[in-house]
């Protein structure tokens, strides 16, 4: 516990001397110690003591001091109306606040008003709309160490649930990644570096041992979802999700809930209360799908943005978001971040997106059906937790009046589509559900839903009697003012209301002599009297006991028919998982239409693109050059003329010629895929892949210890160690870091143990030139470049991958483009000629030995001789040898063999 949140060590030992609200306060911090505590005063949500000074700094509101017989204490309060905002405020600075509410109403209590935590609010148990900021989904995790790792997530806001194993801290890892939970709990048992698995954005927090205990867990488990031992594989995933089932109870207020002690929150409630919501566990094994770590999912830029110089980039995800709906935008997050490794699965998709490609009548239609789809899986979750109002049953009404037009539309879709047929005979429409929210609720019903005005005319008899009496005392009041000046023949009285007086009579001080006997005085005010009869009297309170009661019945029957509501929250959330299904078809289905993607097979013997693109990249080029892409899909030919069959490419050319984005547009083509959508290229045969490994880019951890080339080699360290042949993996620049002796040494073993050893699918970017010899020494290795062209003496480059290896690396004339001072641009090109073919800008293997040398004191002899080697056959090659005399070939054997020595 924060100490300086709760109350001085004097006042915890003095609290039978404190007021019964203050000790009330106090009870609870105590109570809550992992959480600040907001208390609910009237109008306002308060803080006292040292929680109050923290309260009034962040929140950037005034500290003031509350004063009783026991003392002055520091107070701050933040109006309950906008709490939200000041909330954030809280969640951003790291922590938890447990909202203490008025359970009792303060006009019908004579000693101190009852207060309860009803919700503790922490960043992944978020459920308020104003809090969670988005459609995406908002994990907490759970994790428990066993013989393996039991990891659950569950989003509280939409009631997503998932469980699985894995078997190393770095699955862990891997896996979280895949869901990025704004939270984390961990038991006892679990010892594993908390940033690198969570992530720094994550709020991690060690749970009480009490929760993670199996026999607690499986019970938990058994109340929501059935016999734990059907669901869940192993001890640790049990014992993670029955916690994780304990946490979110705790932060609801829910009955049975697991405070930080191990205590239930209040031990006087039902210990079998559930959230009844949270009804549906999806167990997970992850090799079901393509696995993508947190370094693959940042180089992709699937979901988050790289800000270049203030300008961002459009991610993945942007670019592919045609959804209609907050449904559709979580389930596409979801199919990209899990691309399937089923070829079946992926196969269904790719078919029904072919079907709604190739009619547009239908597409669109489903499309603008989908826009007026509300967020399902969080009008549930709010009906289920009794924190939905009028307006969230209406929207939930409107969206199930929209399905059966959504059946009719994909009756008419292709039935050969089997999803789509899937979908069609499978959408609920829940018409009981529908048809007693549009009898039951007004149709544009008040944000309250005590203070009347919900519930329509006609639907409860009682209810209409309450209200049929309250309105005939208005109009009688109405009338009163008309009546009374005729009665009185005072022109100018008034008959009014406030919430103080109630009903009156206002007479200004010039009539007060025509006033009537029966009038009794109720307000002397500075230039009027205000005035009330008996009848007037009787009626307000007629009115009054109608108007309550009738607000009383009104609030009962919206709260049965929210209840009723709540019944259906399986059938609510299985609607909204098919129409989130749906809504990300279309989506795929337009994209590919509007930008020309191709239907890919996916399941086939090596990558085989034509004409490929990136899928973000070119929606912001407007020339954006189209590329093929081979390995292990067959035979192609060689810049030489001969074939070869690589599954391995080792990609050279300048900076800025394209070697990055054609790398990872070729990942993306592949994910896409797998993922069930269409994919950017003329025609695309795949593989499935069951990894995308990425080392691309420089980054350092400098308060970690660890340097740009630490980093690298720690990714490269995982790289080849986890990836198979069905992997894909993109390098680029690896080796760099250090000396060249030493980069090119490390690029061309990892280039070996590649193709030796994994024999994975892989695209090397490099400006090791001496790192393209491979293709000469390996079978499955083949160079590439990216073509380069000259005009009045500037590169200009032509992003066309070719055959072979490049010329140059063109690294003088891309500091001049960039800027780069004439003079080290000069200087730059009389250094290139000293030590190497200006033209080329390439050093020859004996230059580059020499200078390694230089650089790093010694290089293995292997690597010598093999430089040796390729300079005589390099020489060689260049060497006409039936032009020249009898003297110059002696002379030229004689410098080879002054070489060799």
């Amino acid at each position: 516990m924060d100490t300086a949140l709760g109350p001085p060590a004097q006042m915890a030992e003095q609290a039978d001397d404190l007021t019964p609200m203050m000790a009330q306060y106090f009870e609870l911090c105590d109570r809550y110690d992992d959480a600040l505590v907001l208390f609910q005063v009237g109008d306002f949500y308060e803080a006292f003591c040292g929680a109050a000074e923290r309260v009034a700094r962040l929140c950037e509101i005034t500290l003031t001091q509350r004063t009783d017989s026991t003392g002055e204490y520091p107070m701050a309060g933040i109006p309950i109306d906008n709490a939200e905002s000041y909330i954030e405020t809280l969640l951003d600075a790291g922590y938890r606040v447990a909202v203490a509410d008025q359970v009792e109403d303060p006009d019908e209590v004579s000693g101190v008003v009852e207060r309860a935590v009803t919700r503790i609010v922490t960043p992944g148990t978020l459920t308020e709309a104003e809090l969670l900021g988005g459609a995406d989904n908002n994990y907490v995790a759970a994790l428990a160490a066993g013989e393996r790792y039991g990891l659950a997530l569950v989003d509280i806001s939409t009631g997503d649930c998932y469980a699985t194993s894995v078997g190393s801290e770095t699955a862990v890892a891997d896996e979280l990644s895949r869901f990025g939970p704004a939270e984390a709990i961990v038991g006892p048992d679990v010892d594993v570096d908390e940033e690198s698995v969570f992530g720094a954005a994550c709020l991690v927090t060690g749970y009480d041992a009490a929760a993670f205990e199996r026999e607690r867990a499986e019970g938990r488990i058994q109340r929501y979802f059935g016999p734990p031992e059907r669901l869940l594989a192993g001890d640790a995933e049990r014992r993670a999700c029955g916690a994780l089932l304990a946490y979110a109870e705790y932060t609801r207020g829910s009955s049975g809930a697991v405070g930080p002690d191990g205590e239930p929150v209040d031990p006087d409630v039902d210990p079998e209360g559930t959230l009844d919501y949270l009804n549906h566990l999806t167990r997970y094994d992850p090799r079901e799908y393509m696995l993508l770590d947190a370094v693959a999912v940042e180089s992709l830029e699937l979901f988050e943005r790289r800000s270049v110089r203030g300008h961002e980039n459009r991610t993945l995800v942007d670019t592919l978001d045609e959804t209609a709906c907050a449904l559709g935008r979580r389930e596409l997050t979801d199919w990209l971040r899990r691309p399937l490794l089923d070829e079946a699965r992926i196969d269904a998709r790719h078919e029904a997106v072919d079907a709604l490609t190739r009619d547009p009548a239908t597409r669109e239609r489903l499309h603008d059906l989908l826009t007026e789809v509300y967020d399902l899986e969080r009008l549930i979750s709010r009906v289920s937790r009794g924190r939905a109002n009028a307006r969230d049953l209406r929207s939930l009404a409107s969206t199930l009046a929209v399905v059966p037009d959504v059946r009719e539309t994909l009756a008419d879709a292709d039935v050969d589509a089997r999803l789509l047929a899937d979908l069609h005979a499978t959408l609920d429409p829940l018409t009981e559900t529908r048809e007693e929210i549009e009898a039951a609720i007004r149709p544009d019903p008040p944000q309250q839903v005590t203070e009347g005005g919900v519930i329509r005319e006609g639907y409860d008899g009682e209810l209409d009697d309450l209200r049929s009496t309250e309105r005939s005392g208005k109009e009688w009041i109405a009338d009163l003012e008309a009546s009374e000046r005729e009665r009185t023949g005072i022109d100018s009285l008034k008959v009014g209301h406030n919430s103080v007086h109630g009903y009156y009579i206002e007479v200004t001080n010039a009539n007060l002599d025509s006033v009537p006997e029966d009038y009794q005085r109720r307000q002397t005010l500075k230039n009027s009297e205000r005035f009330y009869t008996p009848e007037l009297k009787e009626r307000e309170e007629e009115i009054l006991r109608a108007e309550t009661a009738a607000d009383d019945v009104e609030y009962d029957i919206f709260c049965a028919v929210r209840d009723d509501v709540a019944a259906e929250a399986e059938r609510v959330q299985a609607l909204a998982d098919r129409l989130a299904r749906l809504d990300v078809l279309v989506a795929f289905a337009e994209v590919a239409a509007r930008h020309d993607y191709c239907r890919p097979t996916v399941g086939g013997e090596g990558i085989d693109i034509e004409r490929g693109r990136h899928p973000v990249v070119e929606r912001t080029e407007a020339a954006f050059v189209p590329n093929d892409t081979h390995l292990g899909s067959g035979p192609v030919e060689e810049a030489d003329g001969g074939e070869t069959d690589p599954f391995f490419a080792v990609i050279t050319g300048p900076n800025m010629s394209g070697k990055s984005t054609y790398m990872r547009q070729v990942a993306l083509v592949c994910l896409l895929a797998q993922a069930g959508s269409f994919v950017p290229a003329a025609s695309a045969d795949l593989p499935v892949l069951d990894r995308v490994f990425t080392r691309v880019g420089a980054s350092d951890d400098i308060a970690g210890g660890r340097s740009t080339f630490m980093i690298e080699m720690s990714e490269l360290s995982t790289i080849l160690s986890a990836a198979t042949e069905d992997s894909l993996v993109l390098l680029d620049e690896v080796g760099r870091g250090t000396s060249t002796a030493d980069g090119l040494a490390i690029a061309r073993a990892v280039t070996e143990f590649l193709h030796d050893d994994v024999g994975a699918y892989t695209l090397f970017a490099t400006h090791h030139h001496d790192l393209t010899d491979a293709a000469a020494d390996l079978a499955g290795v083949a160079n590439r470049h990216f073509e380069t062209s000259r005009e009045d003496g500037r590169v200009v480059f032509d992003h066309e991958l070719a055959p072979g290896a490049a010329a140059a690396s063109y690294g003088v004339e891309v500091a001049e483009m960039a800027g780069v001072p004439d003079a080290v641009v000069d200087r730059s090109r009389d250094l290139l000629e000293r030590t190497g073919d200006a033209d080329t800008g390439e050093t020859s293997d004996r230059e580059t030995v020499a200078g390694a040398t230089r650089t790093n004191g010694h290089v293995e002899g292997a690597a010598v001789e093999r430089a040796v080697e390729r300079d005589i056959a390099r020489t060689l090659r260049e060497t006409d040898v039936a032009t020249m005399t009898p003297i110059e070939a002696l002379n030229t054997l004689a410098a080879l063999a002054d070489r060799v020595d």
